[in-house]
């Protein structure tokens, strides 16, 4: 039997309509209706989650507790914990890290790795951030990161949040512990993240907000890896040092960076568009005739292949046309 467009397992995509493609006989294929939902918001451009953990710090006790006095604004936002409490103020950092016994935690690590050297520390916590487009309700998006987190960390890890809508999209900054109450380590994958994502919809949409979450290679969607400090630093439209990112040889397709180069691109968007063509033509059959309009549609509106050089050029681009118009309105 051919493989389902959309996947069950944690460690499969979510619309996973490339495998789809290499499908056997099309009289095999039917599309469930928990496909066809998924297929429709994807096409119609619900707005997807976006669930990221940050990947430094969290390695260091001192720096947790930085990294929770930033989140709270300095103590001027309130922190919410898996217990229910709402801590601010100033020195509530020490409070919560005592609570969670990070510095025994950080006292056996040590003694650790004391005894095998060269291993590297792992980690005290994770950082997680929960976001959604601008327009989003803020207030709906907590709820939904309080009944993820609850669900899929209650009484397990500790963790703790706060809300942040200072920016155009709203967003949940989540610091979770690492080890579990009953010692065990809580390790975050790519299947994981897939996993996250997943449950992070559900719950926006119990909440009535209307989302989606989709692989971005599967919606056209391509965005260079950059690593948090390039991508505060596009944000900030810092024109220099994008350009000096732009001019490093690491950047050359096919480097040693991972960065794939157009070729691979190409083969890869071949290979969605005929997943997406495929389900166009079951829909058609299946009496989906409307949907299946609009399955073509999308893929005739997907954005051209551009490499992570091409993506920073266009990054620099805009910044330098913004930076005159930031100038005149100060």
């Amino acid at each position: 039997m051919p493989r389902r467009l959309i996947e069950v397992g944690a460690s499969a995509p979510l619309l996973d309509n490339a495998s789809y493609a290499r499908r056997g006989p099309v009289d095999r294929v039917h599309l469930a209706q928990e496909e066809i939902q998924l297929l429709n918001r994807t096409v119609r451009l619900t707005p997807e989650v976006m669930v990221k953990v940050l990947t430094k710090g969290g390695r260091n006790f001192k720096a947790v507790g930085r990294h929770l006095s930033y989140l709270s604004r300095s103590g001027e936002l309130a922190i919410e914990t898996d217990d229910g409490r709402r801590l601010s103020g100033q020195g509530f950092e020490q409070e919560l890290l005592e609570d969670w016994d990070l510095d025994l935690e950080k006292a056996r690590r040590t003694r650790e790795l004391r005894s095998r050297p060269g291993i590297a520390r792992p980690k005290l916590v994770h950082k997680v951030v929960f976001s959604m487009p601008a327009g989003t309700p803020p207030e709906g998006l907590l709820r939904g990161a309080q009944a993820f987190a609850w669900e899929a960390f209650g009484a397990k890890h500790r963790y703790a949040m706060v809300l942040h809508t200072d920016e155009p999209h709203p967003h949940v900054h989540m610091v979770v512990k690492a080890v579990s109450e009953e010692g065990v380590r809580l390790n975050i994958r790519k299947a994981t993240l897939r996993d996250w994502r997943r449950e992070f919809v559900r719950h926006l949409r119990a909440q009535g907000i209307s989302a989606n979450a989709t692989d971005k290679a599967v919606r056209g969607t391509t965005r260079a890896n950059l690593s948090d400090g390039m991508y505060r630093a596009m944000q900030r439209g810092a024109s220099r040092r994008i350009q000096e990112h732009v001019e490093s040889p690491g950047m050359e397709e096919n480097s040693a960076t991972g960065a794939p180069s157009r070729v691979s691109l190409l083969a890869t968007r071949a290979q969605i568009e005929r997943g997406w063509l495929a389900a166009a033509e079951i829909l058609d059959r299946q009496g989906q005739r409307d949907l299946a309009w609009y399955v073509r549609r999308f893929v005739d509106a997907l954005p051209p292949v551009r490499t992570d050089r091409e993506l920073l050029k266009e990054a620099l681009r805009r910044s330098e046309r913004e930076a005159p118009q930031q100038e005149l309105a100060r």
